[in-house]
């Protein structure tokens, strides 16, 4: 059978080369390549037994554990689609990501399912359940138990032949707040965002090349970032597809001597962090002492910028390891290292293909500010919908193809690119991605609020907090307990505000678009 850069044959490929390799950690949970295998080929001939077709598409909804890797490769198998959901996400959110996703199948945890049933009358398509238990109690009608589901399916490799065309699907915040699809081929992901089969190096030129890298020294990645987000998935794809131990780390919070336990344990050579949110307390933990790092040589960042402070109270404690600390985007995939910045930028050594244009889609001279963009292995678009992907996506007059999500950028004399910032104004706090315009609808639905502009503050810990400027209805005084506690069945908690300052009225431009310059203003004249 031919071979594709779909991940269910690049898995196959590895477990076939060797087979006793350890492959994934995540709590008690262990499995070889051979295991893992055999786990997602099982998940693939359930989903398979119940009806899901190739192209169709199964949300995957769960903290770090064995099972969503297992899910997400098994869905593959059968060139079904994984789409990974947020398990912050509240119902409404949920709401939207399963109907616009047109998830057929959802695999998820027992406690998270709760949300979703509290709209699954409102999700016709969404025909099929497998629960994964993590001692939650509530009822999930009409649903099967995950293991259950694996102990009745067949484990061999009999699949039909798959494709480098099947898609990848990892679900972004849109500039209105809502989040999109963005569309990947397997292929176009595997060489643009799941490190080609060598991440330091050429990517392979076959699938079958990617079997060398079972002969490799074996290497163990510890990654704490979450793996329904793009950063996470991504180190955890490439550690695996490199043939090394992908170390998950699986509690549902954040602490530093847990992480730092686990790499000693694991014996992890790369520690994958979520920026300062991560790096931060790591930094403060090590300079308490007593704990073995020996094995660790990088510490791998994305998903929220990991900040020159940052960077240097970790070298105190570990002065010969080396940082990746990679801008990547849904949009774009893996880009490139950062080589130091700016003040208040970020900047970095792209890869070929990736470059700054004007909006006549021609590159930039340097010293020039344009936007980002990327041509060679870029998305398709944005599932189901047209209009964004034309907004994003552009062909220039010589016919070359370009994903252009918006972060306006600079071109250097030496050829790094500084990042500026994304047009959208979204607000980056620990990893997490907040769109202004989504919170403000919901504080505005607040009875007592007139107005409102939301921006992004710095924070020292989680890069930004999200802020809100309101104007008050004549006679009330709202105060931030309320505002948050009427956003929360609303908004995933990371997107409540943290802070919130009152005005007479809003300050909007001259076209009546909220005016965020202004609002940052209004908090910087409190704190003077």
């Amino acid at each position: 059978m031919a071979r594709s850069y779909n991940l269910a044959d690049l898995l196959e490929l590895l477990a076939a080369a060797g087979p006793d390799r350890p492959a994934l950690v995540a709590g008690g949970e262990r499995r070889t390549y051979r295991e893992l295998n055999e786990r997602a080929s099982r998940v693939g001939h359930h989903l398979d037994a119940a009806g899901v077709r190739p192209g169709e598409h199964v949300a995957i909804l769960a903290y770090n554990r064995a099972e969503w890797i297992e899910a997400m490769l098994g869905a593959f198998k059968i060139r079904a689609v994984p789409v990974p959901v947020n398990f912050r996400y509240v119902a409404g959110e949920l709401h939207h990501v399963l109907s616009d996703s047109d998830a057929v199948a959802l695999i998820g945890e027992r406690s998270l399912l709760a949300r979703v049933q509290e709209v699954r009358a409102d999700l016709p398509g969404l025909r099929h359940v497998v629960v994964l238990e993590d001692g939650g109690a509530n009822e999930v009608p009409d649903a099967v138990g995950y293991e259950e589901a694996l102990a009745a399916a067949a484990s061999g490799d009999d699949f039909p032949e798959r494709s480098s065309d099947d898609r990848y699907i990892m679900y972004t915040g849109g500039t209105t707040g809502y989040p999109k699809g963005v569309e990947w081929r397997c292929e176009d992901i595997f060489f643009a965002a799941l490190g080609g089969g060598n991440v330091l190096g050429d990517p392979i030129t076959s699938p079958e090349a990617i079997a060398a890298n079972a002969e490799q020294p074996p290497m163990a990645v510890l990654d704490c970032a979450p793996v329904m987000h793009g950063a996470g998935q991504w180190v955890a794809f490439m550690g695996l597809f490199s043939g090394a131990k992908v170390v998950l780390y699986t509690s549902h919070a954040f602490d530093p001597v847990e992480a730092l336990g686990l790499l000693a344990a694991e014996q992890a050579n790369v520690l994958m962090i979520v920026g300062d949110v991560m790096g931060r307390p790591i930094a403060a933990e090590l300079a308490k002492g007593g704990h073995d790092t020996s094995s660790l040589f990088a510490i791998a960042s994305g998903g929220a910028p990991l900040t020159d402070g940052a960077k240097a109270a970790l070298q105190e404690r570990l002065p010969n390891v080396l940082f990746l600390d990679n801008y990547g985007a849904s949009e774009t995939g893996a880009c490139g290292p950062s080589v130091g910045g700016k003040e208040g930028t970020a900047r970095f050594a792209m890869k070929p293909g990736i470059t700054v244009l004007d909006d006549d889609l021609e590159p930039v001279a340097p010293g020039a500010i344009g936007k980002l963009a990327r041509t060679g292995h870029i998305p398709l678009g944005y599932y189901n919908d047209p209009a964004k992907t034309a907004s994003t996506f552009f062909t220039d007059a010589r016919g070359v193809r370009w994903s252009v999500p918006g972060d306006f950028a600079q071109l250097e004399q030496d050829g790094t690119i500084v990042l500026l910032g994304r047009g959208s104004l979204m607000i980056n706090t620990g990893g997490e991605k907040v769109y202004p315009e989504e919170v403000e609808v919901a504080l505005k639905d607040h009875p007592d609020v007139e107005d409102v502009v939301v921006v992004g503050l710095a924070d020292e810990r989680f890069g930004q907090r999200v802020a809100a400027v309101v104007a008050p209805r004549p006679g009330t005084a709202p105060t931030l307990a309320e505002l948050t506690e009427h956003c929360r069945g609303r908004l995933a908690g990371y997107k409540l505000p943290r802070e919130v300052r009152i005005v007479d009225e809003v300050q909007r431009t001259a076209v009546g678009k909220s005016d965020y310059k202004w609002a940052r203003g209004v908090f910087a004249d409190a704190a003077s």
